[in-house]
């Protein structure tokens, strides 16, 4: 007869036994890639696989959770990386790997590549090389089913904290690509992010990584309160409550904090610079770093009677460096996650061009929560500030007007294509354009403006930047852009230049609509002219 204790040991077994089954049967997802090749039984890259795995704790970084390992020589050779959420401490790293091990052999019992994820850790291997590679598949998404409310304030706030994760993360070191914060709003719950990518990567890459899977958000879980979307080399997740531990986000400071400031445009761009060294289109950007106390000075500990006007990103102030010359600085706001990306990337583009139209960019700062950027001084304010002001505008006869138009056509033909580097503006507008003491028209705010690679002819988004009335109709709707996108925006502007009126508003016979297809329904009437001689009659110019 079974007693009692032998039966409760009999239970207690079987209970262990279905809770470790289900802890490793509980992957996210996983894939077994067929199609990269087979092992068979005992075999040599099995035995390797084994061995690599069976030293999978023991190599792993205890206090980043990051592990890569290779073991087994030609095609036998076994590689593998293991990644642990930043906030994981090691006990829980090293648990999650060893089940991902076991549960992720048992799936693809005879696929020489593999990944797979836990919520806490991703497992992969391969008889290819992995490391210090961009992989963005597979990949798979979770949402959470409810839905936010307010949903284009939601979709700004978050995408907003993404992007300052994003500069945060590519800023860590080979031991660890993570951050995490929350942010919160009156109208709207706070809001959790989380991003990581694997720590082999470059900072363009895991820039590039992290960019990519935001982009995908639309078609994964656009206007819901929650949702991750995972890639071997990259994921990123968000919630309207904490889900990570953070106690245990720490990040350690990059090497080299000056540099790392500047993301790399690219490894051909790295290559070319140092071939580039006398040509006056380029500078350092390293070169043009401030002290925050210079700046202060500048600007008079950034008074009021010293403010020009406030930006996009926060207040602009006139100021004078110690040389004598006058500059415009761009103080980011402290209280706003907005502009990281922006700011670097302003940096990153304006540093390496020079052309008498576009605004030219004298230095930089970035010191503890300060961010700033210095140019030169325009004083004459922006274009807006003249044609859309009823007394103003006289001041603009047609000479003028041809000279700026001239001026911006010139600016975006060295941007397109004039230029070693292929800028997109894509927020060409009239308050970008300004003017100098000659009325010399210059490009400014280069902060959603998008490098091309060579032969690169356009590109697509899901975050659609700019000023609506001024963007082409397939980037609005589709997230298409390209040179051609910049032209439209062109286009609008000279109608604006010309007409004296705002896009977004035309008035004729007490009608109102929008300029663009007022000229448009003109054009095919064949009343462009009488169009003009009004407009113009109307604004003083004839």
């Amino acid at each position: 007869m079974v007693s009692r204790m032998t039966l409760f040991l009999c239970m207690l077994v079987m209970l262990l036994t279905i809770s470790q089954s289900y802890a490793q049967t509980s992957f996210l997802r996983n894939f077994c890639m067929n199609d990269k090749g087979n092992y068979t039984a005992n075999s040599t890259y099995h035995n390797n696989l084994n061995t690599l795995l069976s030293n999978l704790s023991s190599n792993t970084d205890i206090d980043y959770g990051f592990y890569n390992f290779s073991y087994g020589q030609d095609s036998n050779t076994v590689n593998a990386i293991g990644l642990c959420r930043g906030d994981v401490k090691p006990d829980a790293c090293r648990r999650c790997l060893n089940d991902s091990k076991v549960l992720l052999t048992q799936l693809c019992p005879n696929q020489k590549e593999a990944i797979g994820w836990y919520d806490q850790c991703m497992l992969r291997y391969s008889n290819r090389s992995l490391f210090n590679t961009m992989e963005t598949s597979p990949n798979f998404y979770l949402w959470n089913p409810g839905n936010a409310t307010d949903i284009d304030q939601f979709n700004q706030v978050l995408r907003n904290l993404l992007d300052s994760l994003i500069g945060q993360a590519t800023l860590g070191n080979s031991q660890r690509k993570f951050a995490a914060a929350h942010v919160s709003g009156s109208v709207f719950q706070t809001i959790y992010g989380l991003v990581q990518c694997t720590p082999d990567l470059s900072e363009q890459d895991c820039s590039a990584c992290l960019t990519g899977a935001i982009s995908e958000i639309p078609q994964c879980c656009d206007g819901k309160k929650g949702g991750r979307i995972l890639r071997p080399s990259c994921n990123f997740r968000y919630e309207v409550y904490s889900f990570y531990d953070p106690t245990n986000v720490k990040i350690p400071p990059a090497s080299a904090p000056k540099v790392s400031v500047l993301p790399p445009l690219s490894t051909d761009t790295l290559s070319t610079e140092v071939e580039a060294e006398k040509d006056e289109e380029i500078r350092s950007s390293e070169t043009l770093q401030l002290d925050f106390s210079t700046i202060m000075t500048a600007t008079n500990n950034f008074s009021d009677a010293n403010r020009l006007g406030q930006g996009g990103f926060g207040p602009v102030y006139k100021g004078k460096l110690s040389n004598g010359q006058d500059v415009a600085v761009k103080r980011l706001s402290k209280n706003s996650l907005q502009g990281d990306i922006e700011f670097k990337n302003e940096v990153m583009l304006v540093a390496k061009l020079q052309h008498r139209n576009l605004v030219k960019l004298i230095g930089f700062c970035l010191e503890r929560t300060e961010r700033l950027l210095v140019y030169e001084f325009v004083p004459n304010k922006s274009l807006d500030f003249f044609i859309f002001d009823e007394v103003r505008r006289v001041q603009l006869d047609w000479e003028k007007r041809h000279k700026i138009i001239g001026g911006i056509a010139r600016g975006l033909l060295y941007l397109h294509q004039d230029s070693r580097l292929t800028i997109i503006h894509r927020d060409l507008k009239a308050s970008n354009i300004l003017l100098d003491a000659e009325m010399c028209s210059k490009i400014s705010d280069f902060g959603m403006a998008r490098l091309f690679e060579v032969d690169q002819t356009q590109d697509n988004t899901s975050r659609v930047v700019g000023t609506y009335g001024y963007m082409a109709p397939e980037y609005v709707f589709r997230g298409q852009f390209s040179v051609k996108s910049d032209v439209y925006s062109f286009g609008v502007l000279v109608l604006e230049i010309v007409t004296g009126q705002k896009n977004s508003w035309a008035c004729r016979e007490e009608n109102e609509g929008d300029l663009l297809t007022y000229v448009s329904n003109n054009y095919c009437f064949n009343d462009l002219f009488s169009l003009s001689l009004e407009r113009l009659d109307s604004i003083s110019l004839l």
